[in-house]
């Protein structure tokens, strides 16, 4: 196996950052959006007065590089979101910015010199989680109460901070050799594992409550498809054994591809598209006895504010 204490790891300082603090957006209404999201904020907003039930926000690592963090915040602090589901990325832009306020290297620029990802500071978040491990706690939980309990000059950004504050939970979905951290000679693989695992459970329970919720995907490819398919289809098992169902929900899947207004028929298998999951898993097939989904195309950048604005002005 390789021998991870030959590896070189530099400081934070040390590293160019592709993405400073002053990318994180000021809270500001935005006057024109897409009708779907209007539509959707709607839902969102009967979801949590009316039905009480689970609003899920799946994202992945762009969500965070958009300097969103100001909107997300301060819809979890307003209800409308109950739940945080992401990956690996996500929690290290997020504890890099409450650390240093910036994050992001070149790939193309250190994988040359054999130094992408290698920094030290960053690392820290395997301490975290070597923590949470022994705490038996799920991974977004441990980089939550880390971060909160920190001194970092940043970490009112910090998404995963905030909801730890607000007892919301945030589930962290990570697929191993996937992130940085995994090349760190303080890395656990079990610590890994089991923590994500737990927040897997966390994920399936809040699932479980979804009849008449709402689960967003926001820029998430793989992460957010596989690891909902198969929570809701855990989930449906149990019910069916009760008599119960989990079938009216609405699914909303916001990205940059391009897909007909008609989504609602599974592309051919000799289709490049076939193989966007958000599209056939979650606009589709999770919903088809009776949900109901959204496609909406543009950056995080622009729709997260938009579905902010749409809410505030629903309330």
């Amino acid at each position: 196996m390789f021998d991870r204490t030959k590896l070189i790891l530099k400081p934070l300082s040390e590293r160019v950052h592709n993405l400073r603090i002053d990318i994180i957006k000021p809270l500001e209404k935005v006057s024109l959006f897409d009708e779907n999201i209007i539509k959707v904020a709607k839902i969102i907003a009967y979801a949590k007065e009316n039905n009480k039930r689970p609003v899920i926000m799946m994202i992945g690592g762009h969500v965070i590089r958009a300097g969103v963090q100001n909107y997300i915040i301060d819809l979890m602090e307003k209800g409308y979101i109950t739940c945080i589901a992401t990956n690996g990325a996500s929690a290290i832009h997020d504890f890099e910015f409450a650390l240093i306020g910036a994050t992001t290297e070149s790939v193309a620029r250190y994988v040359k010199e054999g130094q992408f990802g290698l920094w030290q500071e960053t690392g820290q978040i395997n301490n975290i989680i070597n923590e949470g491990y022994y705490a038996k706690i799920g991974m977004g939980e441990a980089i939550g109460k880390a971060i909160y309990d920190s001194d970092f000059k940043y970490k009112h950004i910090s998404i995963f901070a905030q909801a730890y504050k607000l007892k919301i939970p945030v589930t962290v979905h990570v697929g191993i050799g996937y992130d940085i951290i995994h090349e760190h000679p303080n890395c656990k693989a079990e610590a890994v594992g089991v923590t994500s695992y737990i927040d897997f459970l966390k994920f399936a329970s809040i699932v479980r409550n979804l009849e008449g919720g709402v689960v967003m995907n926001f820029g998430s490819a793989v992460m957010a498809p596989e690891v909902f398919l198969k929570a809701l289809s855990m989930v449906r098992n149990v019910a069916y054994q009760n008599n119960e169902e989990i079938k009216r929900f609405t699914t909303v899947v916001c990205d940059l591809v391009d897909i007909p207004d008609d989504f609602s028929v599974e592309p051919p298998k000799d289709n490049h598209a076939y193989y966007f999951r958000p599209w056939k898993t979650m606009l589709i097939r999770t919903v088809a006895d009776g949900g109901e989904s959204f496609y909406i195309k543009g950056h995080h950048g622009q729709t997260i504010p938009q579905l902010w604005s749409a809410l505030n002005e629903t309330s």
